[in-house]
């Protein structure tokens, strides 16, 4: 059958957290850096394709065309720190990975993400001013105009905007690292894509944030010449973002199904009254 009901899903999520904390160092740095990449095409071409509309449509062609770049991600076997999130804490209390692993599969992930990011927005920032002699039109405007709002519109609000950047981060990554998840729930490639397409694109039409996306807009943002710094990229945004991020992903993604779908195991009791049985001769 092409779909893996719960309890099979968790079993090949376990066997993906032993895969991922196995990889080497080089290993996770590119397919960390792919990732970033194709995240920053997918946010610019969401981007780009709502301009123009109100904010409702823009919202929900935002999120039908954002998904593009995750489900790239999942069909080729790249690694996304904020589906890492999820995936390696289940690993983990499988007794599957250690928490070491576990952390060092996040830090590479996370920096190999941030360069695919910053690479692929300093290549788009090129392409949008002619090598910076030019002005950055509509779409630079939009990007410019986004990092504003997640990063100068929480300094604003001081404690509260911090706490709404972190809470934003839990909700955003709940859908995004459940992507993860239901992209094991299939073994066909449009099974894969569907069942991406759902949390992901509800994640992106309602704005939440994401820190791996956040790594393209601000930088971005900055070198087309928005007034952010940063320091408050990173103290407004991608510090209780990413925070955010690992909560969603960690408790409310990998460890809830985990709780939920955990396999039927004979206690200990009854395994040792079984093994003491005795056929009288």
């Amino acid at each position: 059958m092409d779909y893996h009901p719960p309890l099979k899903l968790m079993e090949e999520v376990e066997a993906a957290s032993k895969k991922k904390a196995g990889l080497d160092v080089g290993k996770m740095l590119v397919k960390g850096f792919m990732s970033g990449a194709l995240l920053a095409y997918a946010t610019a071409l969401a981007f780009k394709t709502s301009i123009g509309f109100t904010e409702g449509a823009a919202a929900l062609v935002a999120g039908a065309v954002f998904p593009v770049g995750f489900a790239m991600i999942i069909l080729l076997g790249m690694e996304l720190a904020t589906g890492n999130f999820a995936v390696l804490p289940v690993g983990v209390v499988r007794g599957k990975v250690t928490t070491a692993q576990m952390f060092r599969n996040w830090g590479w992930v996370y920096l190999g993400n941030f360069f695919g990011c910053v690479f692929v927005g300093f290549l788009i920032a090129i392409a949008l001013t002619e090598a910076f002699v030019e002005g950055h039109g509509a779409l630079g405007d939009k990007i410019i105009a986004v990092a504003i709002s997640k990063t100068l519109v929480y300094e604003h609000a001081g404690a509260n905007g911090w706490l709404t950047a972190f809470v934003k981060g839990i909700l955003c990554n709940w859908m995004v690292a459940m992507g993860t998840v239901l992209g094991m729930v299939s073994t066909s490639a449009w099974g894969k894509i569907s069942s991406i397409w759902l949390p992901v694109s509800t994640f992106f039409a309602l704005a939440y944030e994401h820190s791996i996306v956040n790594m393209f807009v601000m930088p971005t943002a900055i070198l087309l010449g928005a007034d952010i710094t940063v320091g408050q990229w990173l103290f407004w945004n991608q510090i209780p973002v990413t925070l955010g991020n690992i909560v969603g992903g960690a408790v409310l993604t990998g460890l809830a199904l985990h709780y939920c779908n955990k396999g039927p195991s004979q206690a200990p009791a009854e395994q040792s009254s079984v093994q003491g049985t005795r056929i009288a001769p």
